[in-house]
């Protein structure tokens, strides 16, 4: 019963912090069928990014190495673009991550990327952040992948960016992603590829 009431109080405690320090957010469009969403805090290059993967995904036959490639640039945008970020709990690209590799994907992002990103809450932060104002796909190569002995269909996108201000943050990766029914998914991200 202890084991019980002990374990109870420390995944209740682990959930209470993570949503005292997930900021709120305004979400002012959203991709129906997709729940890729638009927040008014997201940079010029992500809108323009998220209506073109609108448009795309609202036509009747989608071209799916488009929406391949423009989900990549959407990702590698939020993701390294932390300027606009609360703090290191506010992680950027989560919602492009296939849902089983997700919580993992936040772990390990702010041990690593977003680790010394200073909490902005008061909106007094000074910390100089980095900002992607441009992403170029190279190449993009259809796929196959294994996610937890599921086979899945997809894509590799190979892509660099372009920031505000070098702070010598990544600025080139591969991307895989995997089609799940209609919609595609990150699974992985190789830096510097």
């Amino acid at each position: 019963i202890i084991i019980g009431i002990l374990t109870y109080f420390f995944f209740s405690d682990r959930n209470k912090d993570k949503k005292e320090n997930t900021p709120v957010t305004n979400v002012v469009d959203i991709i129906k069928g997709y729940d890729y969403t638009l927040e008014d805090r997201d940079s010029q290059i992500f809108k323009e990014k998220f209506n073109e993967l609108k448009v795309t995904l609202q036509t009747e036959n989608i071209d799916y190495e488009k929406y391949a490639s423009l989900l990549s640039e959407l990702y590698i945008i939020d993701l390294y673009t932390i300027s606009n970020k609360e703090n290191k709990y506010d992680v950027g690209g989560t919602e492009f991550v296939y849902p089983e590799a997700e919580e993992n994907y936040e772990l390990k992002v702010r041990d690593t990327i977003y680790k010394y990103v200073e909490d902005n809450s008061n909106k007094k932060r000074i910390q100089n952040l980095p900002e992607v104002i441009s992403t170029e796909v190279l190449e993009i190569n259809e796929d196959n992948f294994k996610v937890n002995d599921k086979e899945f269909e997809g894509y590799t996108v190979k892509l660099n960016w372009n920031y505000k201000e070098d702070l010598s943050y990544d600025d080139s990766a591969a991307v895989s992603l995997v089609k799940e029914e209609n919609k595609l998914y990150i699974i992985e991200q190789s830096v510097g590829e």
